[in-house]
């Protein structure tokens, strides 16, 4: 037996513009768009620097506002969004902004005297007792990774100092 959309509960219920079914006990009158026109309550201020969308003109009614954007991760968010949502550029350096500002937060706590516990706090107890083999796979890529960012950062400064 073959459907066809008419044999499915609920299909074309609202083709029927004299059926609207989410009012169905409305009495329209005519004057249905004219609270539209009302006094927009006041914003919430901007106290710190917001990111928001490029697809947006201003930024939204209300908004979490506890944090500026700071740092390395900071400059990263900034900026991701000057791009589209609809792209990497946006996406990617956003993840990439969140991993920097774990570390910057870390780099926080021992400046304000507060060594924080890096082996109970990521899991690597468990991980050592339960995959070593992985434990020591992400720890050489994690300083892969390290050296290779530190070699970039230092190349680039040597042939800044030479051009000059």
């Amino acid at each position: 037996m073959a459907n066809s959309p008419k044999d499915i509960p609920g299909w074309g219920v609202d083709a029927d513009p004299e059926n609207d079914p989410t009012y169905p006990m409305k009495h329209r009158n005519g004057a249905d768009y004219e609270r539209l026109n009302y006094a927009r309550p006041p914003l919430q201020p901007l106290t710190v620097e917001i990111l928001h969308s490029n697809e947006r003109p201003n930024v939204t009614a209300t908004f979490g506002a506890t944090l500026p954007p700071k740092g390395v991760s900071g400059a990263i968010r900034r900026y991701a969004f000057k791009h589209s949502e609809s792209t990497y550029l946006h996406w990617v350096p956003l993840v990439l902004a969140d991993r920097i500002n774990v570390v910057e937060g870390i780099i926080d706590d021992i400046k304000n005297g507060h060594f924080p516990n890096l082996i109970g706090e990521r899991g690597w107890a468990a991980e050592w007792k339960y995959n070593k083999a992985g434990l020591i796979k992400n720890v050489a890529i994690g300083a892969a990774i390290t050296a290779g960012v530190v070699m970039l950062i230092r190349n680039r400064r040597k042939a800044a100092t030479e051009e000059e």
